[in-house]
C-alpha cells in the first residue's frame, strides 16, 4: 500500500511539472494560430484552455494535449473572411461577422465529431497503414519546424523581415542554449522536466541580463494583439441574436464544419495512436471522438476558435513524464491562470526558449528510422511514405492521410489481384479440376476468369476453392457468372470447398446452385465481406 501511494505521488509530481511545461508551450502556439485564422489572440487561448480541459478529463487518451491547432486555423482563414463579407452584405450590416460564423461552425463541427464517436467511427483509424503513419509523423515534424522559422522574423513592420546581425545571433544562441539544456539535463537528473528547466533558465538569463529579445508579449503586440490579459470565457449570446438560423447559414458553415471535424478527428486519432506506441498503452478512439466533439461545442459557445489534439505539446507532455489526465488538467488550468493573473510574467518569456523546445520536439517527432528502412520496404510503401510526408507539408493532414490510405489500398489490391492462380489437372473419369489459389475479389476477377477455357474444357468440370478466399460480393458474382457460362455451353460444373456464407449467397441468387455445390466437412472457415455478415 505504501509503495502504491509513493508511485501515485511520483506520477502526480511528473504530471504537475509536465503540465506547467506544456502550458508555457501552448501560449505562443495558440496566439500564432489565432493570428493565422484572423482572430484575436484570446480566441485562440480560450480554445486551448477549454478544449484542453475537457479532453483531459473525458478524452480517450490520458496524457494527450489538445488545443488550437494550425491545421484547423488554415481552414478558418477563408471562413472568417467570407463571413465578414456576408455580415457587410446583410440588410443591417454587421462588422466582424466572420467571428460569429466561426463560433457557429465550431459548434456544428463538434456535433459531427460527437456523432462520429457515438457511431464508433474512431475504430477506422486502425485502417491507416504504417507507411501512412510514418509519413504523417515526418510531415508533421517538418510542418512544426517550418512554423518555428517564422519566429526568426521581425513582424513589427508592414512586411515580416528576417532578423539580422546581433538580433539574429542572440536569438540563435538562446535557441541553442535551450536545446542544449533539454539534451544534457536528462543525463544528470530526470526529476525535473528538461523543457521546463530550459524555459526558466533561458528566461532568467534574458530578463536579468537585459537582453533585447523578442518575447511572448512583444510577439502578441507586433501581431496586432493587446496582450494576454483577459477574463473568464463568456457565453456568446450573439450566436442566437446575430447569426441567422436559416438555409443560407447552413449551406455556408456546413462544408467548413465537415472539413474541421474531419481534420480534427484524423489528427487527434493519429496522435492517439502515436502516443499508444510510445507509452505502450491503449487509448479509446471513440471516447476521444466524443470528447473532442463536446469540447468544440463548448468552446464554440464560449468564444473559442476550436481545436484538436496537438502532437507537439502531447510529445512534450509525455516525454516530460506526464502520462495521466492530471497533466492535461494542470496545463489547461495553468493557461487560464496565465490569462487571468500572470500575463505580465508570461509575456516576458523569450520566444527563443519556446522555439528551442519546439525544435527538440521536431527532433523527437521525426521518424529517423525512415532513412534506414526506405530502401528495405516494398516500393509501394516507400512511395506512400514520401507522398504522405510531402502532402502534409504542402496541403494538410486530412488530404495527406486520405490520399495515403487510398494509394495504399490500391497498391494492396493490385498486388493481391495478381496472386490468384489455378492449377489444372484431369481425373481418370475425364473430369477437369481447377484448384484455385489466392484471393478472389473485385481486383482479381479478370485474372480469375482468364484461367478457364470454357469452349475446350471437357463435359465435366470441378472447381476447388480449398486454397482460395472469396473476399467480397464481386467474387461471388464472378463464380455465379462462370457457372452460368459452363451450363450454357452444355457442360456439368461442380464447386467444392466454398465457405458456408458463399453457399448461402449463391443459393439466394438461384436455388439451382444446390445441385452445383459439393459440400464437405472441411469447408473453409472464413466469411465473405458483405453487409449480411458480421465481421468481428
Amino acid at each position: 500500500m505504501v509503495e502504491f501511494f509513493k508511485r501515485k505521488a511520483a506520477n502526480s509530481k511528473d504530471d504537475i511539472l509536465s503540465g506547467l511545461t506544456v502550458a508555457l508551450a501552448l501560449v505562443p502556439e495558440a496566439v500564432a494560430f489565432a493570428f493565422v485564422a484572423g482572430v484575436d489572440p484570446l480566441v485562440g487561448l480560450y480554445a486551448a484552455f477549454m478544449i484542453g480541459l475537457i479532453t483531459s478529463i473525458f478524452g480517450g487518451r490520458p496524457g494527450m494535449i489538445s488545443g488550437a491547432t494550425g491545421a484547423l486555423a488554415v481552414v478558418m482563414v477563408s471562413l472568417v473572411k467570407d463571413g465578414n463579407q456576408m455580415g457587410l452584405d446583410m440588410v443591417e450590416p454587421v462588422q466582424n461577422m466572420g467571428l460569429n460564423y466561426l463560433f457557429a461552425t465550431v459548434v456544428l463541427a463538434g456535433v459531427l465529431q460527437f456523432l462520429a464517436g457515438v457511431f464508433k467511427f474512431g475504430k477506422f483509424v486502425r485502417l491507416i497503414p504504417h507507411p501512412v503513419m510514418m509519413g504523417f509523423v515526418n510531415g508533421l515534424a517538418i510542418v512544426i519546424f517550418m512554423s518555428q522559422l517564422g519566429m526568426f522574423k521581425d513582424i513589427s513592420g508592414a512586411e515580416p523581415t528576417w532578423l539580422q546581425g546581433i538580433e539574429l545571433y542572440t536569438m540563435v544562441g538562446l535557441v541553442v542554449l535551450t536545446m542544449g539544456i533539454m539534451y544534457l539535463l536528462p543525463k544528470v537528473t530526470t526529476k525535473v522536466p528538461a523543457a521546463l528547466a530550459a524555459i526558466l533558465t533561458v528566461s532568467a538569463i534574458a530578463i536579468f541580463s537585459g537582453l533585447d529579445v523578442s518575447t511572448v508579449g512583444s510577439f502578441i503586440r507586433d501581431g496586432g494583439g493587446t496582450g494576454l490579459k483577459g477574463g473568464l470565457p463568456s457565453f456568446q449570446t450573439q450566436l442566437f441574436t446575430l447569426v441567422p438560423f436559416d438555409l443560407t447559414t447552413i449551406k455556408f458553415i456546413l462544408p467548413y464544419a465537415a472539413i474541421i471535424a474531419a481534420i480534427g478527428l484524423i489528427e487527434s486519432l493519429m496522435t492517439l495512436n502515436l502516443l499508444d506506441e510510445i507509452t505502450e498503452t491503449r487509448g479509446n478512439g471513440n471516447r476521444e471522438c466524443m470528447a473532442q466533439g463536446a469540447a468544440n461545442i463548448v468552446t464554440g459557445f464560449f468564444g473559442g476558435m476550436g481545436g484538436c489534439a496537438m502532437i507537439g505539446q502531447s510529445l512534450i507532455n509525455v516525454k516530460s513524464g506526464g502520462r495521466g489526465r492530471l497533466s492535461g488538467i494542470i496545463a489547461a488550468l495553468t493557461l487560464l491562470a496565465f490569462i487571468l493573473f500572470a500575463s505580465p510574467l508570461i509575456e516576458q518569456v523569450p520566444i527563443a526558449a519556446l522555439v528551442g523546445v519546439m525544435f527538440m520536439v521536431v527532433i523527437g517527432t521525426f521518424a529517423w528510422a525512415t532513412f534506414n528502412v526506405l530502401l528495405k520496404i516494398p516500393k509501394a510503401d516507400a512511395f506512400v511514405l514520401i507522398l504522405v510526408s510531402g502532402l502534409t507539408v504542402v496541403f494538410d493532414l486530412a488530404i495527406a492521410v486520405l490520399v495515403g490510405v487510398i494509394v495504399s489500398a490500391l497498391a494492396f489490391s493490385w498486388d493481391n489481384a495478381r496472386k490468384i492462380r489455378a492449377r489444372k489437372s484431369n481425373r481418370e473419369d475425364g473430369t477437369k479440376v481447377y484448384e484455385i489459389w489466392g484471393p478472389l475479389f473485385f481486383g482479381s476477377i479478370t485474372t480469375f476468369n482468364n484461367k478457364f477455357d470454357i469452349e475446350n474444357d471437357p463435359e465435366s468440370v470441378e472447381i476447388d476453392f480449398i486454397d482460395s478466399r472469396v473476399a467480397d460480393h464481386s467474387g461471388i458474382e464472378a463464380i455465379s457468372n462462370l457457372v452460368a457460362k459452363y451450363e450454357a455451353a452444355g457442360k456439368t460444373i461442380k464447386l467444392k470447398h466454398l465457405s458456408d456464407d458463399c453457399i448461402t449467397l449463391l443459393q439466394r441468387a438461384d436455388t439451382h446452385f444446390n445441385s452445383v455445390i459439393l459440400r464437405d466437412i472441411d469447408d473453409p472457415r472464413y466469411y465473405v465481406v458483405t453487409d449480411k455478415v458480421k465481421i468481428e
